[in-house]
């Protein structure tokens, strides 16, 4: 397997993810304290977790946590589980059986490195770009072209990230309809689901709706625990999740076991959980809203969808990569410049910056970030 290139968001947040005052573009939700997660188990979830063994779990995941995990989709059953630790472990996993060296993948853009860059060091990979101009979706008809005889995978993920875009569902449905005419898989990186503030529409799992269809899910997003490195593709091809179960021997092995009991807990809880952190998303979004009203000579505003992020557009004439290096480097507040999803397959936009709507916090951030402006945009 050839060197991997920079991971661009990751060497980005290793320099400033905690150095930086204020954590403006984080793509996870206010995190609980693991006293806060201990109060919602029960008394015999808590004696679980305190007098467990702490030795080797099951390579595929606790046969517990993977009813868990099914129970939050709508057809399927804990054989259609395997477990990772993070989501990352999952992409990686599915790239390398999926494909090989013959093969062809199509991948949309911009995009979390990974689902490019993985696939890239394996096979010939398409790019297909979204759309700003169409609410950052995607074209089926442009996927279709796209499509060769050797074509084993489609990549997609909706919530996006960046963006916060959501695929109509009459493009989805027609998606699925396309990759099963040809037999291809696809991964959904599914990890907002469940996210975003009151009103989302979240698509059906891709799990549930096409025998194909790799469902990737995570604590760290939708749950806001990322600290527990527990991830999941659910599918309904056991044998395509037998090879990646011995492809997962070669990595992590296994989970870790206390964090397999607190996600336990977490699931159980679920819509508690979920319902507090979308109503963080619904105090947010508001203020970025009144935010981005009082300067639109500088900005363009679009909400998301879904999730806990959006992605917009930074009009000044300095550029958006000098504006955030200004921003973290005088003000303290931490952007992402749209930089850091630079596609080599296809055109990416260059003037945006990610937000995030999920941290506590906010209020102080922003009037950061409105003394920065103030003071290097003194015309505004």
């Amino acid at each position: 397997m050839p060197v991997l290139p920079d991971f661009r968001l990751e060497t980005h947040f290793s320099k400033w993810e905690f150095k930086a005052r204020y954590h403006l573009t984080a793509s996870d939700v206010q995190s609980m304290s693991l006293q806060d997660l201990l109060a919602m188990a029960t008394d015999e979830e808590r004696a679980a977790f305190e007098g467990m063994w702490l030795g080797y779990t099951e390579t595929y995941g606790a046969p517990d946590l993977r009813r868990a995990i099914a129970a939050t989709y709508a057809s399927q059953d804990p054989a259609n589980i395997l477990c990772f630790a993070g989501a990352s472990e999952g992409i990686f996993a599915a790239n390398q059986v999926i494909l090989e060296r013959d093969s062809h993948a199509i991948v949309m853009t911009p995009n979390y490195q990974s689902h490019e860059e993985l696939p890239r060091a394996i096979c010939e990979v398409t790019g297909v770009p979204l759309d700003p101009n169409d609410n950052w979706s995607l074209d089926i008809d442009r996927v279709a072209s796209e499509i060769r005889p050797n074509t084993r995978l489609i990549t997609i993920n909706f919530p996006h990230n960046p963006t916060g875009a959501i695929l109509p569902k009459d493009r989805y449905d027609a998606l699925i309809t396309l990759c099963r005419k040809h037999g291809v898989y696809i991964l959904h990186d599914e990890i907002f689901h469940g996210l975003g503030p009151t009103g989302t529409r979240h698509l059906p799992f891709i799990a549930d709706e096409y025998e194909k269809g790799l469902s990737l899910g995570v604590m760290s997003k939708s749950y806001g625990l990322p600290g527990l490195r527990v991830g999941w593709v659910a599918c309904q091809d056991k044998d395509l999740l037998s090879q990646m179960e011995r492809m997962k021997h070669y990595l992590s092995i296994c989970n870790a076991g206390p964090s397999e009991e607190l996600s336990k807990i977490a699931l159980r809880n679920r819509a508690a959980i979920l319902a507090r952190n979308c109503a963080i998303v619904d105090e947010n979004l508001p203020k970025w809203d009144a935010f981005f009203a009082d300067y639109p000579d500088l900005f363009d505003w679009q909400a998301p969808d879904g999730s806990c992020m959006a992605f917009p557009r930074y009009k000044g004439a300095d550029g958006v990569a000098a504006f955030a290096q200004s921003l973290v480097e005088k003000s303290g507040v931490l952007v992402l410049p749209s930089e850091i999803y630079t596609s080599t397959l296809a055109p990416t936009p260059d003037h945006h910056f990610r937000i995030g709507l999920g941290r506590l916090g906010l209020d102080e951030g922003l009037a950061a970030m409105r003394a920065h402006i103030g003071a290097n945009h003194p015309h505004l």
